[in-house]
């Protein structure tokens, strides 16, 4: 195997049509030599939330001319590539269907070696796009579809400590938009909301916190932000902006605290293992929250852990850090070929059950 090499990665588990052209030297930092996303928040704008079945429409029509561009920006032919890699899951079946077909047909055509990378894999490993990757690492994955807790042993390993039992914080994020008026996605419209509010105006819970272990829960966060909204209204006839504001930031203040109490936990079990380099690494859609990783900053700095995170264009979904992750296993021998299937779910931890619950990709991994 040559000491470079340069891969193609496809994204599509939800609502972003991705396509990266990524190229590592063996031993240095890789290179994204190209990282389009093709965005569909105008497709579902009126309907509140992701709808799959226009999702997978976009992607299956989008996608081609998302590898085309990446491509050409990168400036690479596939005669330049040594392999493929795509999401296989876990995400909306349907668009996760379109990118491995996409996948498989180039792959056939170009006699490429294809790579199916699972999703959260792919945010799990998203760091060492820019820096070094230091095994054992703990990861705090969270998304709009998950919230986990992992140790990090290396490239196929994975340990969940615990995660989210019903809504991901990120699906909570989107819910707490809606019920607020706020945009779509709901992650950075309530961050923003968040800036102008009073986190201290109403009693939210923080739910789980009296219970031991990494295990979370922000469904009756999002219903308790419901009722505090519903009581103003019923009382003011009305919801004004400062409303939306104080209940924005009183529910981000309350994630904030479950996830910063959950992570000392996490990082008490993690220096168990006595890492030579201690990092907690977060990464997923929601670790572009400023406030979140304020928190988690801090807990760093009381335990002397290293923090480190994506870059803001690695947080949410994209295919650089697919085709890092399927670059990665291509070098520990992996390879699949034209029966890889699309994956609704796929758990990374292979020892343990799934999470209960369910959320926009599906039942907790």
């Amino acid at each position: 195997m040559p000491d470079t090499l340069t891969f193609l990665g496809l994204e599509s588990s939800c609502d972003d049509t991705g396509a990266a052209v990524v190229r590592h030297t063996d031993g240095e930092i890789p290179q994204v030599l190209s990282n389009v996303v093709e965005g569909q928040t105008a497709l579902h704008a009126s309907f509140g939330g992701v709808v799959p079945e226009i999702a997978a429409r976009a992607h299956a029509e989008r996608m081609d001319d998302c590898v085309e561009r990446a491509l050409d920006q990168a400036g690479v032919t596939l005669a330049d590539i040594d392999g493929i890699a795509v999401t296989a899951g876990p995400g909306l079946i349907g668009g996760v269907l379109s990118g491995v077909m996409c996948a498989k047909g180039i792959s056939a055509g170009s006699g490429k070696p294809l790579i199916g990378v699972n999703h959260l894999a792919g945010h799990a490993l998203s760091p060492g796009l820019s820096e070094e990757l230091h095994f054992p690492m703990l990861m705090l994955l969270v998304s709009g579809g998950h919230c986990q807790f992992l140790i990090v042993r290396g490239v196929e390993e994975f340990h969940r400590l615990g995660g989210t039992i019903d809504d991901a914080p990120g699906e909570a994020f989107d819910k707490i938009a809606r019920l607020t008026g706020l945009p779509q996605p709901g992650g950075p419209a309530v961050e923003q909301a968040a800036l102008e509010g009073d986190a201290k105006r109403f009693p939210l819970p923080r739910p789980l916190l009296d219970r031991p272990g990494c295990d979370m829960s922000f469904s009756g966060l999002k219903t308790a932000v419901l009722r505090a909204r519903d009581t103003v209204i019923t009382n003011e006839n009305t919801l004004a902006r400062q409303d939306v504001n104080d209940l924005a930031a009183g529910f981000q203040k309350s994630v904030c605290e479950v996830l910063k109490e959950k992570t000392r936990r996490a990082v008490a079990v993690y220096l168990e293992e006595t890492p030579d380099v201690p990092t907690l690494a977060v990464a997923g859609g929601v670790a572009a929250n400023k406030a979140i990783r304020i928190a988690l900053e801090t807990v760093c700095a009381e335990s002397d852990l290293r923090f480190t995170a994506p870059a803001m264009q690695y947080c949410t979904d994209n295919a650089a850090m697919i085709a890092w992750a399927g670059l990665l296993r291509y070098r520990l021998g992996a390879k699949d070929d034209l029966t890889l299937s699309a994956r609704p779910r796929w758990p990374l931890d292979k020892i343990q059950a799934g999470m209960l619950g369910s959320g926009k990709k599906g039942a907790k991994a």
